[in-house]
């Protein structure tokens, strides 16, 4: 069969948070560094072609190309691992601690902030020709994205920061969704397949992502949007990375360990004991 059944692929997760939290520092940073990057690059594309045709969906249906080139290419994404480590602590595998997960989630997010902004960088420059010249309409239109998701949720207090948590939690749901897609296929097409469809619902839902937003408001700050960096760190990053964290744990990571992996156990003693009865 070209895919896995439930018990593989979520076994397959827990394997993964293990080789993750003790990957070598270099090579964590590295590959989130290339995540980072190649994620943003992807948004930078989507929101050009948006502008440029006038039509948002068009973005939503593009942008998982940037998604699935950094997963075949086996780099790292923090909403990913908020997901796939903490179910190798609570597996208990071992050397697994929880300092470990918390060192692999520190090295991804600096490794990805770095791609993020290096392409954020790059996109400044492009959008005004090395600083020479007013921001281009794309160029304005990530200053645009910048103001209306700082202070677009400041200007509702509480209940801003309630649906920017809400975003940043469904955001994730699907994000991981598109991790465990294709961890379930064995072909390179249905992997793809399995990845673009959650990363395009979210895109298109404007929900919240921690790591393309690493690019959206470095960007739109260069590009003269008109908010801070506090309102970028406390009205958008910070809020989202804990929405990401709770939401692919909870909705993906928690539901699938817990009745994929944690029944199996009872499912195989109960085989074992018909068969020992038989005899």
């Amino acid at each position: 069969m070209a895919y896995l059944a439930p018990s593989e692929f979520v076994t397959k997760m827990v394997d993964a948070g293990e080789s993750k939290i003790f990957m070598s520092t270099r090579d964590t940073v590295i590959r989130a560094y290339m995540a980072g990057a190649m994620l943003t690059l992807a948004a930078w594309f989507a929101v050009t072609m948006s502008v440029n045709t006038g039509q948002p969906i068009i973005g939503a249906l593009l942008f998982p190309v940037g998604f699935s080139m950094l997963y075949l290419f086996g780099f790292d994404l923090l909403t990913g691992v908020f997901v796939l480590c903490p179910l190798a602590l609570i597996d208990r595998r071992p050397g697994v601690t929880l300092n470990g997960v918390l060192r692999n989630w520190g090295l991804v997010f600096i490794g990805n902030f770095g791609g993020a902004f290096t392409v954020a960088v790059m996109a400044a420059i492009v959008c005004t020709f090395g600083f020479s010249s007013p921001p281009d309409k794309v160029g304005v239109a990530l200053g645009h994205i910048g103001e209306s998701r700082t202070v677009g949720y400041a200007a509702h207090g509480t209940a801003g920061m309630l649906t920017l948590f809400v975003r940043g939690m469904l955001c994730n749901w699907m994000v991981s969704a598109g991790v465990v897609g294709a961890m379930i296929s064995t072909t390179v097409p249905g992997k793809v397949i399995a990845m673009w469809m959650p990363i395009m619902l979210f895109f298109a839902m404007t929900f919240e992502h921690s790591i393309v937003n690493m690019f959206l408001f470095p960007a739109g700050l260069l590009l003269g949007g008109h908010f801070t960096v506090v309102d970028y760190l406390f009205w958008n990053e910070i809020p989202t990375v804990i929405g990401n964290l709770v939401g692919g744990l909870a909705f993906t990571g928690l539901t699938l360990y817990a009745t994929h992996v944690r029944t199996a156990p009872k499912r195989t003693l109960a085989a074992r004991g018909v068969l020992a009865d038989a005899d």
